[in-house]
């Protein structure tokens, strides 16, 4: 028996299905399979009845809802209405502005002798790291304005401390302290807010600038240079006497004032 014959009688014999045949259901079966499906399980019919619940009370928390907007919004309204507006109050800076400006005008202390420019008592010792902060601080606001200020370091001569000591009438001062035209500001704080509100900047209109970069020439903006009599060591030998005596030109301390930038 040849192939041709023996594939002919298997395909007759047996029900063979074909990949490229598809099977179409009309309308009518389709609707009578849901129907029968619906009818088979009837815990479809709880799921739809259970949705319309739902959007029942969807519809009655919507309602909830809008009533609870409604009771805050007139409750609001009532109270804008109730309160009166506040009045509008001053800046802290137009208020600050103006207190400094009348503390500054009726300043009680004075230092005599300084009408005409800026001192700042300050020290150049780094032994308290607070203090020496606020004092190089002070000391950049017042060199990016460009201004020549009369530093006066406590540190380097006794005489300075005495000084404040007297003008502020305390034993216990702290540093830096700064007068402007004679009059007395205050320390670092003072001085960093006024440079903040630009207060320190209508104060020094009226100050001479100097060039940027300028350096004196005697002292290398140190402000003190060793004394010309002992020559730093705080000692002289007395040629009459033979003997060593402390130096009274600058009472000891082997420094004294620049003559071009402490005159």
């Amino acid at each position: 028996m040849s192939d041709m014959e023996y594939n002919k009688e298997k395909s007759s014999s047996g029900p063979f299905f074909n990949r490229s045949f598809t099977m179409h259901t009309t309308a009518a079966e389709s609707n009578t399979a849901a129907l029968h499906l619906l009818l088979s399980n009837p815990s479809s019919l709880n799921r739809a009845a259970s949705v319309s619940k739902f959007d029942d009370s969807l519809d009655s928390a919507k309602g909830k809802v809008k009533q609870l907007c409604s009771l805050f919004e007139s409750a609001k309204s009532s109270s804008s209405l109730a309160t009166p507006k506040a009045a509008l109050r001053p800046s802290k800076s137009i208020s600050y502005s103006s207190s400094f400006s009348l503390s500054f005008n009726n300043s009680l202390i004075r230092l005599p002798g300084t009408e005409d420019r800026i001192v700042v008592y300050l020290t150049s010792l780094r032994g308290i790291r607070r203090t020496f902060e606020d004092c190089h601080a002070v000391k950049m606001i017042f060199r990016g304005f460009r201004v020549w200020v009369d530093e006066r370091d406590v540190s380097m001569d006794a005489a300075y401390r005495k000084e404040l000591q007297s003008v502020l009438k305390q034993k216990t001062v702290s540093l830096p302290q700064i007068f402007i035209k004679g009059k007395y500001i205050g320390g670092a704080d003072v001085i960093k807010s006024m440079f903040e509100f630009g207060e320190l900047a209508k104060i020094l209109d009226g100050f001479p600038r100097m060039k940027p970069g300028y350096v004196c020439q005697g002292c290398g903006d140190a402000r003190f240079v060793p004394c010309w009599n002992c020559s730093g060591s705080r000692k002289v030998f007395d040629e009459d006497e033979e003997i060593i005596k402390r130096c009274l030109e600058c009472n000891e301390n082997g420094l004294i004032r620049c003559s071009d930038c402490c005159s």
